[in-house]
């Protein structure tokens, strides 16, 4: 798996003209390597060369991880914290950019699988670098030119992106196993939830029972638990707002499986609620209906989007989805593709993402309904199967 991976991505760099592409510690290092680093004041990084074996840059407690457990040849050059590591970096400039060293000298040093260093390299313009524009720091970034002054730097998002959008069967795989997990958290939470508890009550007793129900320990998001007026906040954050008869309940929760993610939203009635709040709920629901019937290879992101816009607009509360429909998932909680009504792009079997149509009322309430769905060769499946009917629970 990951020897085709890095294969797939050294055909993507020559047909961008990069020379090389560089990822820190988190997910695309870890999709291409099956790494996992953790992202600190230690720099990790990552050299993937159009031509020839990778190269790491890593603290030397990594540097066992590495010789044992990299899917492929690699080299790499670790540092200790008393050094720090701007000799490692200058070893991978070394290493990579075919050309003469500048006169600066650098510190010998002999890197695991490298070559005994013995001054830094002056790239060229020429040699053209890809680095993850959003997720890069500026300490990684310095390091980088300060060891190979002159090279070119450029964002590589839409490589990366391009690599990760289409799943394969052991990434669905994962994702269907930590869909099982939230639901199942979900089930032995809402007989738990009543009127008279606090939303933070109710995060909590939502993440223990993720955890028991066997997600992975760094879960992917804190859980969104929004009841009467806060419904109406997408982004709502937990407080201690006590739940009262008549509220709608937003839960936004995630799991994680195997560093694949599920992240879902499902709407509750706390006791009888009045007629609007069942109309927006009806209108979301057809909604989230609409957009995956829509959903198959060769439709666009943005239509998607209309499809749910539509019967939301139809229904008189056009102006209260005020988001995207929905958003790429899958080692991430947020990755492409982007459901938004002006992404272009054509949908292709293996896509992953939510589909989480909402109506938000200023003061009164909210309702979202979130599935994780995957495109498969004539429409799209979800990968969660959580009832949709409005549940009257507490």
């Amino acid at each position: 798996m990951y020897p085709a991976r890095l294969q797939r991505l050294q055909t993507a760099l020559a047909q961008a003209n990069l020379d090389c592409v560089a990822a820190i510690a988190g997910p695309n290092l870890y999709y291409l390597t099956g790494l996992s680093f953790h992202l600190s004041e230690r720099p990790t990084v990552g050299f993937f060369p159009r031509v020839g074996q990778p190269v790491l840059v890593a603290g030397n407690l990594e540097e066992s991880k590495i010789k044992n457990g990299a899917p492929y040849p690699v080299s790499w050059f670790t540092y200790t914290d008393a050094d720090g590591p701007a000799t490692a970096f200058v070893e991978v400039a070394q290493t990579l950019i075919p050309y003469p060293p500048t006169p600066r000298e650098a510190p010998p040093k002999q890197g695991g699988g490298g070559s005994p260093v013995g001054s830094a390299r002056q790239g060229k313009e020429s040699w053209r670098l890809g680095v993850e524009a959003r997720r890069m720091r500026v300490m990684e970034l310095n390091f980088i030119e300060e060891a190979a002054a002159g090279i070119k730097i450029e964002p590589a998002e839409e490589i990366f992106a391009l690599l990760r959008m289409t799943k394969d069967e052991a990434e669905i795989k994962a994702m269907r196993a930590a869909v099982v997990i939230a639901e199942q958290a979900l089930e032995a939470t809402l007989p738990k939830i009543k009127i008279g508890m606090t939303e933070r009550q109710v995060g909590m007793e939502l993440v223990m029972q993720t955890l028991l129900a066997g997600s992975d320990t760094e879960l992917p998001f804190s859980p969104i638990v929004a009841s009467g007026p806060n419904g109406a906040l997408p982004h709502a954050t937990v407080t201690d707002r006590i739940l009262q008869p008549g509220d709608l309940l937003t839960l936004d929760w995630g799991a994680a499986s195997g560093g694949y993610l599920a992240d879902l939203t499902r709407t509750f009635a706390l006791g009888e609620v009045d007629a609007e709040l069942k109309q927006i709920y009806e209108l979301v629901r057809g909604a989230n209906a609409a957009a995956k019937a829509h959903t198959k290879p060769g439709v666009t992101c943005a239509s998607v989007d209309a499809a749910a816009r539509q019967v939301i607009a139809d229904g008189g509360y056009g102006e209260y989805f005020v988001h995207r429909v929905g958003h790429g998932l899958g080692m991430e909680g947020h990755e492409d593709p982007s459901m938004h009504g002006k992404n272009a792009m054509p949908l292709g079997a293996g896509m992953t993402f939510t589909i989480e149509p909402g109506i938000y009322l200023p003061g009164k309430g909210g309702a979202r309904i979130e599935d994780d769905v995957v495109v498969t060769a004539d429409g799209c499946e979800s990968l969660s199967s959580y009832p949709r009917e409005l549940m009257v629970i507490g």
